[in-house]
């Protein structure tokens, strides 16, 4: 969302809200609805079936989580059961979809809780047992506590898929599939989707009735507010070149993107040793370690976080600067969802890249799908040059001593939880 004058005519006020929700809404900062949030809410709040094509930064969570928590308070009861479903792809999405709708659900007697595989379930199937709301789950899980009787979606009212494209470049669409059969024949569907493969098409042919579209920019069209550069740079130098883009002090809110696990945990390693406080977060983590990263990012304790593109969609951080591709993606639309990780929200952003001689054809691909050149930058200290293989980076000393420490993760963060209003039903246990 971005944030704005107060007295714009074109504000949240005006999308049919009710007053508990922006309440919640001006306490999170917020004031001017992003686009698709002013073209998706309404429709939603009418009980229509929408198809939105979003990319990741453009306030889409919101877009859907404000007028479900609505529709699910306007008709909350006294038993408490799975009324409305958010199916996700990935972990990190799902938790930080359990963070929106802990925020704008604070003033509403309504429970949720997050769903995911890699922790222990005991919680999970604990909180579903209480009664909740709304669940936020992943397919994996989802499928499993389903084969299990540990959850029922008999009564829900509100399917949501997100990242639908995303679930199925992961092999999710089948269990998706298996999930919807678990549910009533009939409930308002939201479908979001940054690209619209015909497979997505198919699936959103089957399940919506009748559906309200919306879109924002394509996939091919990165921000506008996302300065692009590409460094040109022997392999063997971009330690060094990585080294010097985050030497100046207003990069310290960076996102690094590196092709793979090991090459993530080296480059974290680098950044350490030269006293930038960063960590790596990729699918071989735990996902408490992947938990402590994001929380230690998003608090400013770690300058730097190194990804794989695990985190290319659905990691929701604010205030991130910069984005660095130290190693390009050899397919051209990851690069667009990539450097979606700044920019957001009307904020403003640079994503710096580095190329070395076999990355050329992936910078030609990206160059094309975006439909123009990414500006290069010549005058840096390493530029390509054909010379022998620089020695190896000494590592400086840091000021203060060793690593900060992550500290304690904040709740509803990356852990099943559950948001309440205060004074709600009953207390947390």
């Amino acid at each position: 969302m971005a944030e704005g004058s107060s007295s714009s005519s074109s504000g949240f006020d005006e999308l049919g809200l009710s007053a508990s929700i922006l309440r919640a809404v001006r306490e999170a900062g917020y004031v001017q609805p992003t686009p698709i949030q002013r073209d998706a809410i309404p429709p939603v709040l009418a009980g229509r079936d929408l198809l939105g094509c979003a990319q990741t930064g453009t306030g889409k969570t919101a877009a859907f989580a404000l007028p479900l928590l609505q529709l699910l308070d306007a008709r909350v009861g006294d038993d408490p059961c799975v009324r409305a479903l958010v199916l996700t792809p990935t972990r990190e999405l799902a938790a930080q979809i359990g963070e929106s709708l802990s925020t704008y659900g604070r003033h509403l007697e309504l429970w949720h809780t997050v769903i995911f595989g890699g922790v222990s379930e005991g919680p999970q199937i604990q909180e579903l047992r209480r009664g909740i709301d709304v669940l936020v789950a992943t397919p994996g899980r989802l499928l499993d506590l389903l084969g299990r009787k540990q959850v029922n979606l008999d009564r829900v009212e509100v399917l949501v898929l997100d990242e639908a494209d995303r679930m199925l470049d992961m092999g999710f669409l089948p269990d998706v599939r298996r999930v919807v059969q678990a549910l009533p024949r009939r409930q308002q569907t939201l479908l979001f989707s940054a690209t619209m493969p015909e497979e997505i098409r198919r699936l959103a042919q089957g399940l919506l009735r009748d559906p309200v579209s919306v879109a924002t920019a394509r996939i091919s069209s990165p921000v506008e507010s996302v300065e692009q550069q590409v460094y040109f740079v022997d392999k063997v130098n971009k330690r060094r070149l990585l080294l010097d883009l985050l030497g100046d002090v207003a990069k310290r809110r960076t996102l690094v993107f590196s092709r793979t696990k090991h090459g993530a945990n080296r480059i974290a390693k680098l950044l350490d040793d030269h006293g930038i406080r960063a960590s790596a977060i990729h699918g071989n983590k735990s996902q408490g370690a992947r938990t402590r990263a994001l929380e230690g990012f998003r608090r400013g304790e770690l300058a730097v976080l190194v990804a794989t593109d695990l985190a290319a969609r659905g990691l929701d951080v604010d205030g991130i600067t910069h984005v660095i591709n130290f190693d390009l993606p050899n397919e051209p639309e990851t690069y667009v969802h990539r450097i979606g990780r700044t920019g957001r929200a009307g904020a403003t952003g640079v994503a710096l890249s580095m190329c070395d001689h076999e990355e050329r054809d992936y910078l030609r691909d990206i160059e094309s799908l975006i439909g123009r050149r990414i500006e290069a930058v010549d005058d840096h200290a390493y530029p390509p040059s054909g010379q022998p293989p620089a020695p190896a980076v000494a590592p400086r000393p840091r000021a203060g001593g060793g690593r900060a420490p992550a500290g304690p993760a904040r709740r509803g963060s990356g852990r099943p939880g559950r948001g309440r209003r205060r004074g709600g039903r009953r207390s947390p246990s």
